[in-house]
């Protein structure tokens, strides 16, 4: 279906040299680099992936922007979750169209951003509220404005406490997330998924150890690390640069208190060894 651009969302523009500049689209509205403005009107009702041109003829092919490129460009209050954690951290969290969703640490509004548009609820809780209105500025300027009706920010340290009950996850970018996992317990639903996203893994031990202390089970943690190639031609490599290092992401569940934890190693049979009993099985492997 054909979407011309409108005024009021954005459009990423890419140079000559593949540099690329997030802009907001206004009537009457200029563009301004060293190479001479560009005027929004001539993107203003025309088709994703036209050319443009600045006063000083400098060549721009626009296209809307994608949500990592909006993560990665859009105003900041502090530092933003990585695309490349965002999405391992979905599948993490399970999240799932309608889910409810705790959220604490709102940051410039990255996480929000992903968990919104992948249909979830969000109560989320924001200790300064410069952080929280950069983060509501962010996710509607993404996403629009209807999105509010999801997403309810409130100016409260969650290390405090936490109002909210029967949730199916919680999702922190906290410095000590292990103060919530208390919390947690009496805010999720048995079976609920916490999420935590930390820098070092100093902050991951004592997590574990808490989670642990606090009833859930299943915890695992992993680090995404990122390399592109370079392809040109018959000149195939691996890039001299990656995105290593960001942060470390740590998933754990829920269980019910009358439920016995997995002890640590612990894997379930796999489809071979249930196929003998005539349990049947899906062909995946096992769990650890």
């Amino acid at each position: 279906m054909s979407r011309p651009f409108t005024a009021g969302e954005r459009a990423l523009l890419l140079d000559s040299k593949g540099r690329r500049y997030l802009v907001s689209l206004l009537e009457g509205g200029e563009f301004h680099t060293h190479s001479g403005p560009v005027e929004h009107d001539q993107l203003l009702g025309r088709e994703e992936g036209v050319t443009v041109r600045s006063s000083r003829g400098a060549r721009y092919v626009a296209v809307r922007p994608t949500l990592a490129e909006v993560v990665l460009k859009m105003p900041r209050g502090a530092q933003v979750i990585y695309p490349k954690d965002l999405g391992p951290l979905l599948i993490l969290a399970d999240v799932f169209p309608g889910a409810r969703i705790f959220e604490s640490g709102l940051g410039s509004g990255a996480l929000s951003m992903a968990l919104l548009r992948a249909g979830a609820e969000i109560t989320g809780y924001e200790l300064r509220e410069d952080f929280a209105a950069r983060a509501q500025a962010n996710v509607v300027g993404f996403l629009g404005p209807g999105v509010l009706e999801r997403y309810r920010v409130e100016i409260r340290d969650s290390y405090a406490g936490v109002d909210a009950t029967d949730m199916d996850r919680f999702v922190l970018d906290l410095p000590e997330p292990w103060q919530l996992a208390a919390h947690a317990r009496t805010a999720l639903r048995p079976g609920g998924i916490f999420v935590a996203y930390l820098p070092t893994i100093v902050q991951v031990a004592t997590l574990r150890a808490e989670l642990d202390r606090q009833g859930f089970g299943m915890a695992e943690t992993i680090e995404v690390l990122q390399r592109s190639w370079h392809i040109d031609g018959q000149s195939v490599r691996p890039d001299h640069r990656m995105v290593a290092h960001t942060g470390f992401l740590t998933s754990a569940r829920l269980l019910e208190p009358s439920q016995e934890r997995l002890p640590a190693g612990y894997a379930l049979p796999d489809s071979s060894e249930a196929g003998k009993d005539g349990a049947g099985g899906s062909g995946e492997g096992a769990l650890s």
